[in-house]
């Protein structure tokens, strides 16, 4: 698993590191049944704190993509749905947006000119 974050976005960690998991199984990258790598190996690789993983593993498993079995590890409970990945994505796009200076309602009007 190849999961990037960037240090200057304004999102909080574990909420980065849901959301690069939840694109990778939405993409197909990881199947229903297929086990991610540990917390701490994906902590290492990320070069943060293997509880900032632990907790967006934990927000997954919540949601209904992921499953905790003991002395199995995690892995993909199911496929993410269409709506999940939108709402990480509008998540994105509205974060990009103030970054930007533009507000919720300022966004809105932009998908309204484009419908």
């Amino acid at each position: 698993m190849l999961l990037t974050l960037d240090l200057n976005d304004a999102r909080p960690l574990h909420e980065q590191v849901a959301g690069a998991i939840r694109r990778a199984i939405g993409e197909g990258s990881y199947r229903p049944g297929d086990r991610l790598p540990p917390a701490r190996d994906m902590a290492q690789a990320l070069g943060i704190n293997a509880n900032t993983v632990l907790r967006a593993l934990r927000d997954l498993r919540d949601e209904g993509l992921l499953e905790f079995r003991r002395g199995r590890g995690v892995s993909v409970a199911g496929r993410a749905d269409g709506r999940a990945l939108l709402v990480q994505r509008a998540r994105e796009l509205l974060e990009d947006a103030r970054k930007h200076g533009y507000d919720r309602d300022d966004l809105i009007a932009i998908v309204e000119e484009l419908t």
